[in-house]
């Protein structure tokens, strides 16, 4: 079988999350019901959860039979072809349960392990139905809201820049984090808290927010919005060199991203108990 271009890629990627948020949609307007807890009692999964995931990965494996899939709600399987799909079928659970118009279908290919600290991303969808926004990417493809191509503005200084976060289901966790806001909130020009990492991400591209990070993210919530923030000349990461995993994800123009990563630094080391020297 012919490995098919990051084009042909982001095409079926771009047609599943139109389809699976089209679904998601559908089920949200009938009404959400809460199907489990996961990490903690907050963080809930919805039967349209797992019912738009199972309905991605049916399209994509009749599409791409070979290819390995890496979703939120059920069990991953590896391919045979070197390519994986990492899936979040509803990024921003509890948006979409309380009715905030801020959640999305996100779908990526990756090549290679699926994991954020090896894998190459070739192609992304990001799918928010209630906005009727679709955002996509394609390695060396650039990055696109709708038919406009996404630039990251020029980076602002620190004090006017404005920042998104997101914080942990676990209580104790965003206690630290919560400490780590407040030590920063009063360097930046402000802090969202958009509750959506792959909007955050894609909102850092079409420059919704100057930067964003946040700690605790799983593959599935930013495969797809760190490509489109890269392709659209964000620089993506962590701490140093560090590539972005669940330790952290940092996303801004270059250069803010180069003075705000040592300011995280210190914050990190003096509320959360870690040495990031």
């Amino acid at each position: 079988m012919t490995t098919p271009g990051p084009t042909e890629l982001l095409r079926l990627a771009r047609d599943t999350a139109l389809a699976a948020g089209e679904l998601a949609a559908r089920r949200r307007a009938e009404g959400v019901q809460i199907a489990a807890s996961k990490s903690s009692p907050e963080d809930i999964v919805t039967q349209a959860d797992r019912e738009t995931e199972t309905f991605i990965r049916r399209l994509l494996a009749e599409a791409r039979p070979n290819d390995g899939f890496f979703g939120e709600e059920s069990e991953a399987t590896t391919g045979t072809s070197g390519l994986t799909w990492v899936v979040d079928p509803i990024d921003g659970t509890v948006n979409y349960l309380y009715g905030i118009p801020a959640w999305a279908v996100s779908i990526a290919v990756v090549e290679g392990h699926p994991d954020p600290a090896t894998w190459r991303t070739l192609a992304g969808a990001v799918r928010n139905p209630a906005g009727d926004e679709l955002f996509t990417a394609s390695v060396g493809g650039g990055a696109w809201l709708g038919d406009r191509r996404l630039r990251v503005p020029a980076a602002v200084p620190v004090p006017l820049a404005l920042l998104g976060t997101g914080f942990s289901y676990r209580a104790d966790e965003r206690m630290r984090q919560a400490d780590v806001v407040r030590g920063l909130i009063g360097r930046v020009r402000d802090i969202r808290r958009i509750g959506a990492a792959s909007l955050d991400l894609c909102g850092v591209a079409a420059g919704r927010l100057d930067l964003y990070y946040e700690r605790g993210l799983k593959p599935w919530d930013h495969a797809a919005g760190a490509l489109v923030a890269r392709e659209a000349g964000a620089r993506v990461g962590g701490f140093g060199t560090d590539r972005e995993g669940t330790d952290l994800l940092i996303a801004g123009a270059p250069d803010l991203y180069a003075a705000v990563e040592p300011i995280l630094a210190d914050l990190f080391r003096e509320f959360m108990g870690e040495d990031r020297q």
